[in-house]
């Protein structure tokens, strides 16, 4: 079996150092779409060092090393062919605002072996904080294919009802044909973004952009358009990688102000942590993410982002 659930599961937690600079910020916030139109005050809030804001996804680079998603495979225990590994979802808690510069100590460990008959599910916890305190919390989800039927827990199943009735609003986001080429510059190296022979070995018609990006390409969607643009008031950000987008396409972006309709248990587990963070008047939109180009097929589900 090329997981040992025992030995993953009682991995001790690894820690390291990481740092980031305005530059790093200014990168990822490019490599998500951020900058256009280049002359868009907005946008540039984004990009100009005088004003940057960083958006709270930037937690999921910052460092510039591997993704929770590759991370997760160095774990004892583990032994898996990278080109059969997925990346299943994403929950980022925003402890307080993240700096434009800044050091912090990251801890990592395994909180959950799953065994999902055809797959087996990895969970990797990650915290980080800085000489001030906590910074933020996430939880990668990682599908590894072929790597299940040992007979382990099955775990919890974080899927929940769509929102109903009309989105508040809809927006559109193009995705560049060189934005998976731009995004990896972050730190996120794996091949089967931009490699088109190790694309067809993982067994897609061509490389794919990083579920990572579209992770971020949505959550600035949400706050531009029912935030103000305020940075913030994000408290935690969930999804759930439902298919993948191919770069040059065009994401459709449904919001639902207040949760909308349909909200489980499963929902609030995918933003865990995030009610005692946010605090009183704290308010979620839901979010439904497709691939224009190909009959709105889902590619981002399950999505909360819950704000002040």
């Amino acid at each position: 079996m090329p997981i040992d659930e025992a030995a993953a599961r009682t991995a001790a937690p690894r820690t390291r150092e990481i740092s980031w600079t305005p530059g790093d910020v200014q990168l990822y916030h490019l490599g998500i779409g951020a900058g256009v139109p280049a002359t868009d005050p907005r946008e540039l809030r984004y990009i100009l060092e005088s004003a940057l804001h960083v958006l709270p996804s930037f937690a999921t680079v910052a460092g510039g090393g591997e993704p929770g998603v590759i991370r997760v495979l160095s774990t004892p225990g583990v032994d898996v062919d990278l080109a059969r590994v997925l990346h299943g979802g994403q929950t980022l808690t925003v402890h307080r605002p993240l700096p434009v510069r800044g050091t912090a100590t990251v801890t990592d460990r395994v909180t959950g072996v799953y065994d999902k008959g055809e797959a087996a599910l990895l969970v990797l916890a990650t915290e980080a904080a800085d000489a001030d305190g906590p910074l933020w919390s996430e939880e990668a989800r990682v599908f590894v294919r072929g790597a299940g039927g040992w007979g382990g827990e099955r775990g919890p199943s974080v899927r929940s009802a769509p929102p109903s009735g009309p989105p508040d609003r809809t927006v559109e986001r193009p995705v560049r044909e060189d934005q998976a080429l731009l995004y990896r510059l972050t730190g996120d190296l794996n091949p089967l973004h931009a490699d088109p022979g190790f694309a067809r070995a993982a067994g897609f018609d061509r490389p794919v952009l990083h579920g990572l990006c579209t992770y971020g390409i949505t959550l600035k969607a949400v706050v531009d358009t029912l935030l103000e643009g305020e940075v913030s008031r994000v408290r935690s950000y969930g999804a759930r990688f439902a298919s993948v987008v191919y770069p040059g396409e065009t994401l459709r972006v449904r919001m639902w102000r207040g949760g909308g309709a349909g909200t489980s248990a499963d929902v609030g587990r995918a933003g865990a942590g995030a009610g005692a963070g946010a605090g009183a008047g704290a308010g979620a939109v839901r979010v439904a993410v497709s691939a224009v180009e190909r009959g709105d097929a889902p590619v981002l589900a399950d999505v909360v982002v819950e704000h002040d």
